[in-house]
């Protein structure tokens, strides 16, 4: 038995590439190690979106060499290492291999190379490529991801993904259920749908509308999240499924990006600060429960005060119930490299600064109007410190209950009691509602 150590950066797709990678390696004798010494094979499953991680993987490169002894293959694989391709056999010279997205179904191959010596680079886009015959090793959990959707054919300005993931396409929507379907089976009853634009799915014959229906009707199921939408391809069909599915969740994460027109024509967006919020109001028209998270880059090329006071006053006009905010960073190979006129690093630094305390602030606010209300939560793993329990809400708030380990896939009804502005704290209503 051969040993694979895997370090994930990124995001869920990420997440759910390792355990694919994990899947396609144990049909070759490899088993998952539980610490880089001693393994046979070190992979580091990378980001390219921002360029401070790709500086945090090439440090951490440096770091596992010192594991390495004869016969030991030290991996790139991911964004990253379909980014750069044979740069990085140059840029790190201990790395023996390097193999992007689409290269997965070789690795047990290029991984015998790479033991006898060779050093290899394998970033070819395969636009058939799903891996549909190779089952994930996923951690045991009442939670999966699926990845419904490989690619991006959007072009944002600022965006590496269609050159790191190359163009959209979507599995059949019977390969999907199906996966589903056996992760139920296994007692999974959440699955988060993944794609770069997940609601832009189509098959050729079913649309992202379809999957959540045919989702909906998996015996097993209770929840279904997606992520990450793009706000124009939220069609009527669409929002019509998702308020009609059961299932699916009272939570949406809708990248906004920028709150200013004039900066979302330079993100080249494919709508403006009104239609995303008519997109908003739409769905909470739909479902009144709903709540909203989103991306906002702070600094793009060009950005004024008057842009930046835009994006600021979006926040309140979404009603954002959270944010994920970011400096632009300048990827290489994007077309915002060619925008003039670039923010100055304190002046980016300043905006986000004040764009945070806005989100904090409103989160605080709205988190607050909930303490004292019951929901049904799903328990999900324990805390990272103390003895609670994380669970979750439909609305995708995180709650910390005082329950054993063993409640793990159970769901509760629970009275929010308190807030961190981030996280609640809640109390058992009564009795549990199922154990799974």
């Amino acid at each position: 038995m051969k040993r694979v150590w895997i370090e994930t950066y990124g995001c869920q797709m990420n997440v759910a590439d390792t355990e694919l990678i994990l899947g396609v390696l144990a049909g070759e004798g490899y088993t998952q190690a539980d610490q880089p010494e001693g393994a046979d094979v070190l992979l580091v499953n990378t980001c390219a979106v921002r360029d401070n991680a790709e500086q945090r993987v090439i440090g951490r490169m440096g770091e596992l060499q010192r594991h390495k002894r004869p016969g030991t293959v030290l991996g790139v694989v991911g964004c990253m290492a379909q980014r750069l391709g044979p740069i990085l056999l140059e840029r790190v010279p201990k790395v023996d291999l390097v193999v992007g997205p689409d290269g997965y179904r070789n690795l047990p191959e290029l991984l015998g190379h790479a033991a006898g010596g060779m050093r290899t680079a394998d970033v070819e886009y395969r636009s058939w490529e799903h891996y549909e015959d190779f089952p994930q090793v996923r951690a045991a959990g009442p939670t999966a991801f699926v990845t419904v959707q490989r690619g991006c054919d959007y072009r944002c300005t600022f965006c590496i993904v269609p050159t790191t993931r190359g163009p959209e396409r979507s599995r059949r929507l019977a390969d999907v259920v199906a996966e589903v379907r056996a992760l139920a089976e296994g007692g999974t009853s959440e699955v988060t749908l993944l794609g770069q634009t997940v609601n832009s799915y189509h098959d050729g014959t079913d649309d992202f509308a379809a999957l959540l229906r045919a989702m909906g009707t998996v015996d097993g199921i209770r929840r279904i999240r997606f992520t990450s939408p793009y706000p124009t391809d939220f069609t009527p069909s669409v929002i019509e499924a998702m308020a009609t599915t059961p299932a699916v969740c009272d939570h949406v994460h809708l990248p906004v990006q920028s709150g200013s027109n004039s900066v979302l024509r330079r993100m080249r967006r494919r709508y403006t600060r009104e239609r995303y919020l008519d997109v908003v109001d739409e769905i909470r028209s739909a479902m009144p429960a709903i709540t909203f998270s989103t991306d906002i880059i702070v600094g793009f090329p060009g950005e004024t005060e008057d842009e930046f006071a835009d994006t600021l006053s979006i926040v309140g006009a979404a009603g954002f119930d959270d944010a994920y905010t970011f400096k632009y960073s300048v990827r290489e190979g994007t077309p915002a490299v060619k925008i003039r006129d670039h923010v100055p690093d304190d002046v980016a630094t300043e905006r986000l600064d004040r764009l945070i305390d806005v989100v904090r602030a409103q989160a605080r606010r709205r988190n607050a109007a909930h303490v004292g209300e019951v929901y049904e939560v799903l328990v999900e793993r324990p805390a990272r410190r103390g003895d609670m329990m994380l669970a979750r809400t439909r609305r995708n708030h995180m709650v910390l209950v005082d329950l054993p380990t063993s409640s793990i896939g159970e769901y509760h009804k629970v009275q929010l009691t308190g807030t961190t502005g981030s996280t609640f704290t809640g109390a058992l209503h009564h009795a549990r509602l199922a154990v799974l």
